[in-house]
């Protein structure tokens, strides 16, 4: 049963000091977060479409243009459960900010390189700060929303749209940015939106009572950090070395080993970076388990689709961009509809279940797509069923994930979504870009006599798109199989001794 006020600061999060909050309030909170994170989401995209041109001008070679991506996937990555503890620890709302002012720093560093070094710096400074503000911004809405399930489904339908179609909007964004006014402003952008949400964060957002502070577990920090570090390095080096590189073999199981020492660290700390009771409970183990599948196929989508709509059809990045708009406003649509209508109604169960099987339907449309294909029949109706299918399943499974997380594990139920998002889009770019090059190779050595014409190059690189895309496909369905097994059924609970995170 909903209260009927909300809870007052006592509870030991961040809360209201007098009675109940104007229903505007929280909802211009969200803004502000939702902000945020289309910040750090837009950046994982914004950035690809203008490395051809920043490479020109800074004239650093293919191997280093890899770097610019790879640098802040393994800050961001690595970083991110460290992120989530400590927002748990020092408060939600000064991590936050720190986030926010350190990600507008390190972004206006790189809009201003001069060189590669100090554009990779930059990149590497982007994804720490990352780690800080995405745990703690997720972190703010669950509790913001944590007293009523109507408006809990709304804001995580919100805030699931801008965490599924960032990627998309990044991609129009930077096209239109780089090719109107410079490559610096894909990451000079940042500075206006980390300005709005730095104000927005100061009169909105407030920290609430100090949580207790307790020693943080440097052991289980360590292990986690190197074990992440290690296995998106692995992956990272898998899509350009391959599978049998010694860095790649020795990063990853390195990785994975430190991370297997980490949970037995977790099981016996006092004061756990990584309390397991976060992961085991069975409505947010789904969670993490379908998001990061989830971020395995997208992947897919955004850099395969790209591929093809410029090297194949011909489109320009602006194009590119707009294509993908409608996919978009699907994704906005499902969102919104699962957050408001069906999650209160129905739980995560049945949402995340339909959502990627309407995502695997997607993908499997796009396997028909061929040299003379046009947009409009063979790449736009997938995208509106892939959209659809994805706004099912980030808003509900990120609401999910941090359903009923005791008020001082929300910052680092948070960071584990950003985590399982972050390694599945690791593991989407080795194992893809490795299947895809195989596929490629493949189709030339049984077409060898044709090898140079330019059609034997055009089918081949089809041939491994369709691959890849019947990948992306099981991957969605088995997600979506997972999602119906491990769900709980029906509506999920609401968590009353949460209060607001917002001003007064």
């Amino acid at each position: 049963m909903n209260s009927p006020a909300l809870p007052q600061p006592s509870t030991g999060i961040s809360g209201l000091s007098g009675g109940r909050a104007p229903s505007s309030a929280r909802w211009i909170a969200l803004i502000v977060l939702s902000l945020a994170q289309l910040m750090v989401i837009l950046d994982s995209t914004i950035v690809n479409i203008a490395l051809p041109t920043a490479q020109a001008d800074l004239a650093f070679s293919n191997d280093d243009r890899q770097w610019v991506v790879t640098g802040y996937a393994l800050a961001f990555g690595s970083l991110l459960l460290l992120g989530g503890r400590l927002s748990d620890l020092f408060g939600r709302k000064r991590l936050f900010i720190v986030g926010v002012v350190g990600f507008a720093v390190a972004s206006a560093v790189g809009g201003a390189a001069v060189g590669f070094d100090m554009l990779l710096i930059a990149r590497v400074a982007q994804g720490a700060f990352a780690a800080l503000l995405a745990p703690a911004a997720l972190a703010l809405v669950s509790v913001t929303f944590a007293d009523n399930a109507a408006d809990r489904g709304r804001a995580f339908g919100v805030f699931g749209a801008v965490s599924g179609a960032g990627g998309a909007l990044g991609l129009l964004l930077g096209g239109i940015l780089t090719e109107s006014v410079s490559w610096r402003w894909c990451l000079y952008v940042n500075l206006i939106i980390a300005a709005i949400a730095l104000v927005g964060a100061l009169i909105w957002l407030r920290e609430g009572a100090r949580p207790t502070r307790v020693r943080l577990d440097l052991p289980g920090t360590i292990t986690s950090v190197l074990g992440l570090v290690g296995i998106v390095y692995g992956l990272g080096n898998a899509a350009s070395a391959g599978w049998t590189d010694g860095w790649t073999l020795g990063t990853s199981v390195g990785g994975l080993a430190l991370l297997i020492i980490f949970v037995l660290i977790q099981r016996r700390s006092a004061n756990p970076l990584l309390p397991l009771g976060v992961v085991l409970d069975r409505t947010r183990g789904a969670a993490f388990l379908s998001i990061g599948i989830s971020g395995i196929g997208s992947f897919a989508v955004f850099l395969f689709l790209t591929y093809y709509l410029e090297g194949t059809l011909g489109f320009t990045p602006i194009q590119t961009g707009i294509a993908f708009l409608p996919m978009v406003g699907m994704l906005i649509v499902g969102a919104g509809a699962a957050g408001a209508a069906f999650m209160p109604r129905f739980g995560p169960r049945p949402l995340v279940a339909i959502g990627c099987t309407l995502a695997a339907i997607g993908m499997a449309l796009l396997t028909g797509i061929g040299p003379e294909t046009t947009y409009a029949a063979g790449v736009l109706p997938a995208l509106l069923i892939l959209g659809l299918g994805l706004g099912l399943v980030f808003g509900p499974a990120q609401n999910a994930s941090t359903s009923g997380a005791k008020s001082d594990e929300a910052g680092v139920a948070s960071a584990l979504v950003n985590t399982a998002q972050q390694i599945g889009g690791s593991i989407g770019t080795a194992v893809f870009s490795a299947l895809a090059a195989s596929a490629i190779s493949g189709y030339l050595l049984d077409h060898a006599a044709t090898a140079q014409e330019a059609a034997t190059v055009t089918a081949a690189t089809l041939a491994s798109d369709h691959l890849v895309f019947w990948i992306a496909a099981g991957t969605f369905l088995a997600s979506g199989i997972i999602a119906a097994l491990l769900f709980r059924s029906g509506p999920l609970p609401v968590d009353s001794d949460a209060g607001p995170a917002i001003a007064a």
